[in-house]
């Protein structure tokens, strides 16, 4: 019952979307071309997959955002977790960190084409500064918050430092590194698409620059309505990853963090 309301209201959403969408370009008249209606649009997006160009390009995407994305979690959180035992040397890496952070990677776009070239690592390259920062500092944050009390009882077991990492401190954190993952997956397919608009000759980002170039609005719309419904099926995704961790202990992750919050 839950689901098929759920179901409902993202088809009135949807219904309400491409009503004022249609209402907005009859009461203002505009061109078709400056301003393409929903129906346009659908023919558009329905052009782009019987010829498989949307598919092509999305494949091309998709690579280029896993190796970043998973690169950027793995070497992000084992940092992390490494890094929230050592609070002097954080204490000394989280200025330098909180300059970098706000910096956006595009504005690193230049150095990155000259030294990596044109192709598929500079998009990886710039996905992998998008998602690393958000997964670090969740990461870092996460082993801070992990209870005392675990801690004294694993030193009280004299347990191995990593079994105490495997055991304890992964698993207590990890509900608060998937905020950080969830984090990095909307801001790292966002910099993804915008790399490939910079120096891309492939890719849902380039598909768009070319759409425009063409003065083809419809299939820029098309391309932009496949890139949102990608970024929220990769989110979920992540969320089915986290739950799938979850189950493996047995809960354990969340229930540390309830006695963690309490």
């Amino acid at each position: 019952m839950g689901r098929f309301k759920t179901i409902s209201n993202v088809i009135i959403g949807f219904v309400i979307l491409l009503a004022v969408w249609q209402t907005s370009i009859m009461i203002g008249k505009y061109d078709e071309a400056l301003f393409p209606p929903p129906l346009k649009v659908c023919e558009g997006i329905l052009s782009l997959i019987e010829d498989g160009t949307i598919f092509t390009h999305f494949r091309v995407s998709l690579f280029r955002f896993l190796v970043g994305y998973l690169l950027a979690a793995v070497i992000a959180i084992v940092l992390g977790l490494v890094l929230g035992r050592l609070t002097r040397v954080w204490n000394v890496l989280d200025p330098i960190v909180q300059v970098l952070r706000p910096v956006s990677p595009i504005a690193w776009s230049p150095f990155i084409v000259l030294w990596f070239g044109i192709g598929d690592v500079p998009a990886i390259v710039i996905i992998f500064i998008a998602a690393f920062f958000p997964i670090l500092l969740s990461t870092v944050s996460a082993v801070k918050k992990v209870d005392k009390t675990y801690l004294k009882i694993a030193q009280n077991f004299e347990m191995k430092p990593a079994d105490l990492m495997k055991k304890i401190i992964f698993p207590a954190s990890f509900p608060y590194i998937a905020n950080g993952l969830h984090i990095a997956v909307g801001t790292a397919w966002i910099f993804l698409v915008a790399g490939e608009m910079v120096g891309a000759q492939s890719g849902l980002g380039y598909l768009i620059v070319d759409a425009r170039n063409s003065i083809r609005l419809d299939l820029v719309l098309a391309g932009i309505i496949f890139i949102g419904i990608s970024g929220l099926l990769l989110d979920k995704a992540v969320g089915l990853f986290e739950r799938w961790i979850q189950r493996q202990w047995g809960g354990n992750g969340r229930n540390l963090k309830k006695k963690t919050e309490s």
